[in-house]
């Protein structure tokens, strides 16, 4: 089953480039490299400082073993597990039940828990939600969403360039305007909403890819199959109340509910095939 998801990522991400090359051949070499070089730095900062900026947005503190010495027990069992180097450890101010993993490298990673699933959650169940984490540490994970997010990136600047250009009337005359209003539409909208659904397929498929790791590292599925199951419940009952859900693709569980269509737009694939597919492992 990884190595499924491991294939899905990497034809979603050829379709990815495929698309900017496409959209290239379109708005012409300058705006291109303009929008690949703009994005890139601000993704570059991302990956380098990323770290400090969600614990920074989350309010996190970074955890002293002797006042959480469950927490620091697990995730030094599971650190030994995974055979990474033991990340920095925070809790985040929040009853939500949530955690999330961070870093440029196993080097330089941190996993956060909030207040909440440390009180919600098991050992068992505990174990199995920071293996999960340590699965997107291990499988470099912050790296392929940075890439992801610079080519996403750099189509939907693109997008945002067509539409200013077509407003200060950069499509061309009157004898155009049926094409122009066509390649408006295509370079506005629909090439960065495709972008924006690749993207979020690539993070879904990582989120699977991250469940089997971190099963196979610890050598039960059902810890974290049960863990999922109390976060989709926990969820509806406390949301959110700050945060950016630009960053929802970090957590183990969407902190921001998606409902109906918005479902299409989720960085997460739904608990219950989650639940599914950990159920039918066998160690």
């Amino acid at each position: 089953m990884a190595i499924k998801n491991q294939v899905k990522t990497a034809v979603l991400l050829a379709m990815l480039t495929a698309l900017l090359l496409w959209i290239g051949s379109f708005f012409g070499r300058a705006g291109l490299a303009f929008a690949a070089i703009f994005v890139g730095i601000m993704n570059i900062g991302s990956y380098w400082f990323s770290d400090k900026i969600v614990l920074w947005m989350y309010r996190a503190k970074e955890a002293k073993q002797s006042e959480y010495p469950k927490l620091y027990k697990v995730v030094k069992e599971v650190a030994k597990l995974s055979g990474l180097p033991m990340p920095k450890v925070y809790v985040v101010p929040s009853e939500q039940s949530n955690a999330f993993a961070c870093g440029r490298s196993p080097k330089h990673s941190a996993v956060a828990c909030t207040e909440g699933i440390l009180k919600l959650m098991t050992e068992e169940e505990l174990k199995g939600v920071l293996a999960h984490e340590f699965a997107h540490i291990k499988n470099r994970d912050i790296l392929i969403s940075t890439v992801v997010g610079t080519i996403a990136g750099v189509i939907s600047y693109i997008g945002v360039m067509a539409r200013w250009s077509a407003i200060f009337g950069g499509f061309g005359g009157d004898r155009d305007r049926g094409n122009n209003l066509l390649q408006l539409i295509i370079l506005g909208i629909i090439t960065p909403l495709i972008a924006t659904l690749i993207q979020l397929a690539i993070s879904r498929s990582r989120e699977y890819i991250a469940d089997e790791t971190g099963t196979k590292i610890i050598k039960n599925p059902l810890g974290l199959a049960s863990a999922l199951e109390k976060l989709e419940e926990d969820g509806k009952r406390h949301p959110m109340r700050f945060g950016n859900p630009a960053t929802a693709h970090l957590f183990i569980s969407n902190p921001f509910r998606s409902i109906g269509f918005l479902k299409l737009f989720s960085t997460h694939p739904p608990v219950p095939e989650r639940v599914k597919r950990l159920r039918a492992m066998n160690f």
